[in-house]
């Protein structure tokens, strides 16, 4: 079947399924494999829970017309994403970088939501499955998307840009994550700035933080159609600063060269001062949009995190910082020094292992921890067998697993404190939260 028959047949069954535990009544269900599952042998399931219809790519699955077969269903749904997309004729702005991303894609939906029909990533659907799904859940009446973009390895974005075909983008930040993935710091670069290679090419546009010179550089030595700045200083379409970080921020930021160029003093319900940036980022691209100030405030302060990102938890003892969804170096040492500028009488570190740094663990874990003890803060508390490596060198408390630590804080509980919780989401360091 031709991915042109296929997308008539998606025309008149637009919801897309990968789950047989989630079968959308009506809806099209796609049987991919993965390393330890070959989801032809739920296809029949799929039919039986409601679906449409069942893409596999096995023949001997296929008993009925229900069953559509193909070479390989990954390729056929991204085929078809691709070519949905070709029939937007809408902006499509792409997201990507090694930290914040999501926060800023959450922010960019926020604001833009006030006066657009909007269509954003959906939790961190931002892989080469993700942003298919992703694309074929955008109608007719959506007038603004903004897909997220996630790699490991160079190439990603670039495919993932194939697929989203973004006519706006944005770059969070270059750090120090997926190292072993991308083969060192600067094969982050590279694949990050894929992004941007696929915006150069297709006359897109940019928008830079000017305050990062990494981004900064990377963006003029292409030529783009547009490159919108944000940043700090009045050199930028939009400006901004940080009035309070107690913990949560408060924003000021104003419009240069705008109609309405008065400051614009924001609370917000994010805490660390590194959201600057991606509050700032979702405040340009609503003024290059035409939104009102009161518009994007609106957007700005209703915005809550939900996502164990910047988020506030405020325990009967404790404020916790969660901030455990994932962790690399660079997000690490943004955290600790955010922590380090709260005003607060009593502050606790609590860090995870950081996952995914190949020969870089090591080193980027003793850093870390030399980090941590650079501010002043009560206990230091690092768990992880990477951590765990240099309890001999460092000051601090060190634990191998988040069991053993979740038994010693239920033994000897933190009060009065606040508590910066950061590691890799595979620490499961949310279970901690319960005895904090």
């Amino acid at each position: 079947m031709t991915t042109e028959q296929l997308y008539q047949i998606y025309l008149q069954h637009p919801q897309v399924c990968t789950d047989t535990r989630g079968i959308i009544p009506g809806s099209i269900f796609f049987a991919l494999k993965g390393a330890n599952f070959n989801a032809n042998t739920f296809a029949q399931k799929a039919l039986e829970s409601g679906a449409a219809f069942a893409v596999i790519d096995e023949a001997v699955y296929k008993t009925s017309d229900r069953f559509i077969l193909v070479n390989d269903a990954l390729t056929a749904l991204q085929d078809l994403a691709r070519h949905h997309r070709k029939q937007l004729q809408i902006p499509v702005i792409g997201l990507t970088g090694s930290n914040g991303k999501t926060t800023t894609k959450e922010l960019i939906n926020a604001v833009l939501s006030r006066k657009f029909k909007t269509y954003a990533t959906k939790g961190n659907l931002n892989n080469h499955i993700g942003v298919p799904l992703t694309l074929l859940s955008i109608f007719a009446e959506t007038e603004i998307a903004i897909i997220e973009m996630g790699a490991n390895h160079q190439q990603e974005i670039a495919f993932l840009s194939g697929l989203a075909q973004p006519t706006h983008g944005m770059i969070t930040n270059i750090g120090r994550a997926h190292l072993e993935g991308f083969g060192g710091p600067e094969g982050v670069r590279k694949g990050k700035g894929e992004l941007f290679d696929w915006l150069e090419q297709h006359n897109g546009t940019v928008f830079v933080n000017h305050d990062d010179l990494v981004l900064e550089e990377m963006a003029f030595h292409r030529n783009f159609a547009k490159t919108v700045y944000y940043g700090k200083d009045q050199a930028n379409l939009v400006s901004g600063e940080i009035l309070e970080n107690v913990p949560l921020l408060k924003l000021n930021w104003w419009a240069n060269g705008h109609p309405s160029t008065q400051k614009q003093a924001v609370q917000t319900n994010l805490t660390g001062s590194y959201n600057l940036s991606n509050l700032l980022a979702a405040v340009s691209i609503g003024v290059f949009w035409g939104l009102s100030a009161e518009e994007i405030n609106a957007g700005i302060s209703g915005y809550q995190p939900s996502n164990n990102r910047s988020q506030i938890l405020q325990t009967k003892t404790n404020t916790l910082i969660c901030d455990y969804y994932n962790a690399n170096p660079s997000s690490m040492e943004v955290a600790i020094q955010n922590l380090g500028a709260i005003a607060a009488d009593k502050k606790v570190l609590i860090l995870g292992d950081m996952f995914e740094l190949g020969e870089h663990a090591s080193a980027e874990h003793a850093l870390i921890i030399k980090k941590a003890n650079e501010i002043e803060a009560g206990q230091r508390i690092f768990i992880g067998k990477e951590f765990y490596r240099h309890h001999a060198v460092f000051t601090g408390t060190f634990f191998e697993t988040t069991d053993a630590a979740f038994i010693a804080l239920k033994t000897a509980p933190v009060t009065g404190a606040t508590v910066l919780i950061k590691g890799s989401r595979g620490m499961r360091l949310e279970i901690l939260a319960a005895v904090l």
